[in-house]
């Protein structure tokens, strides 16, 4: 049972947004659906494996790559252009996976090799998760 003393710090922690032990424990630590490893953050592996799941949703005719109807609205015309070297009007997994590649450099600007959900929440951030979800 809980007292009166030992809930304090964690409702306090909740209201100002410190984590201690007892509220980590209520809580996950995921910063998107996309952190796999639960660390907090999406590193680049996390990033192409989600991509390279919606991809396989998204490629209803199972030819293997992506057209502009089978992408939803996920680049613009001049995106597309520029992520299709080949000019055959469609993107091959790996021409979509150097694309979510760009936006994950993009969406993480200290550098760190990951995105947190502070940096998901940015514009560049919220461009990279339009590829993976």
């Amino acid at each position: 049972m809980l007292s009166r003393r030992s809930i304090f710090p964690v409702a306090l922690a909740a209201l100002v947004g410190v984590a201690t032990p007892a509220l980590a424990a209520t809580r996950t630590s995921r910063a998107t659906p996309f952190d796999t490893d639960n660390d907090g953050t999406v590193d680049i592996d996390e990033a192409k494996k989600a991509a390279g799941e919606l991809f396989d949703k998204l490629d209803t005719d199972k030819d293997g790559t992506l057209d502009v109807k089978e992408l939803k609205g996920r680049l613009t015309q001049k995106e597309f252009t520029a992520a299709d070297p080949d000019n055959d009007g469609t993107l091959s997994k790996d021409e979509y996976l150097a694309v979510v590649e760009k936006r994950f450099k993009g969406a993480d600007p200290d550098n760190d090799g990951t995105v947190s959900a502070a940096e998901f929440k940015t514009a560049a951030g919220r461009s990279l998760s339009q590829l993976l979800s």
